[in-house]
């Protein structure tokens, strides 16, 4: 029997309503199919994310330590193992097996206790994550994968109807702003594969790489759509633009062109609280207002 944790059932229904319910009821089935299917047996206590269990299992046959990952489709996880298998490991946990009627994955295991937020240094991590996105952005993305293009216009669709919801004038002119600089580059939205959740604790030690990314919800676009999670980690304000320009050095980019799509970040977040009647971050704020600052 597999104890599933009470967070990940509390995180299914606030965010999947029945579908997240019936999701969790069903995981002890499947689990115990997956385990009997692919010759597994539990190797530990499960873990979990927002919305996947992931259980630490060996492999019968020659004793491989692995991990079990269970999840709903939805439409940001489905490029994921497309995107596993397309960077077979280089800069990513490699994917071992995958079944895409219930979207299970069987994953080599990395080592969950030491996160790159572990890390004391938060000029290290950066550096980490970028060297990270060059092997992961390498590549043009594979058929079937979401598009930053198509993202970036319906924003674009979204705003004026937004705006009209804040009652900051200040806020209103800052989202004006990140929109317009979506504007400019939107009808050049690239083709590359990202990662686009590369934050500090989806970042894993491994025994075969010092650090290794993991959970990607992939696109396909421009690489400066990959910068926002990064500056937004312990967050400090005063290292917002060298770690923007660590990252842009590292990976190569046009500057203002990767400023206009990490503005389309806090822009994506922003249009996401204004729906869901949050307030919109400050330190989100305070990032746009450092990249808009002249000379910036």
């Amino acid at each position: 029997m597999i104890d599933i944790p009470a967070e990940l059932a509390a995180t299914q229904q606030l965010y999947n309503g029945d579908k997240g319910r019936q999701f969790i009821a069903g995981l002890p089935s499947l689990v115990a199919d997956f385990l009997e299917r692919w010759e597994l047996r539990p190797d530990g206590s499960p873990m979990h994310g927002v919305t996947a269990l992931v259980l630490p299992v060996l492999r019968r046959a020659d004793g491989t330590p692995a991990v079990l990952k269970l999840q709903l489709l939805d439409e940001e996880s489905a490029g994921e193992p497309v995107a596993l298998r397309a960077w077979d490991g280089d800069g990513a946990v490699r994917l071992l097996d995958h079944d895409p009627d219930t979207h299970t994955m069987l994953l080599e295991r990395l080592d969950p206790t030491r996160m790159l937020s572990t890390l004391p240094g938060t000029r290290d991590a950066v550096l980490v994550i970028a060297g990270l996105l060059a092997h992961l952005t390498a590549g043009p993305a594979p058929a079937g994968i979401r598009r930053l293009g198509d993202i970036a216009h319906a924003m674009l669709d979204e705003t004026p109807g937004a705006l009209r919801r804040i009652p900051d004038p200040q806020t209103r002119r800052t989202l004006a702003d990140c929109a317009a600089a979506v504007r400019e580059v939107a009808d050049e939205p690239g083709d590359r594969l990202l990662h686009w959740d590369l934050h500090d604790e989806n970042v894993l030690a491994a025994g075969r790489a010092p650090w290794l990314a993991i959970d990607p919800k992939p696109l396909a676009g421009d690489p400066g759509f990959e910068l926002w999670p990064a500056l937004h980690n312990r967050y400090d304000p005063d290292e917002t633009l060298w770690r923007f320009d660590a990252m842009t050095d590292t990976l190569g980019l046009d500057r203002a062109r990767a400023r206009a799509w990490t503005l389309g970040r806090l822009l994506q977040n922003a249009l996401w609280d204004i729906e869901d009647g949050r307030p919109i971050q400050e330190r989100q704020l305070e990032i746009a207002h450092r990249l808009r600052t002249p000379g910036a």
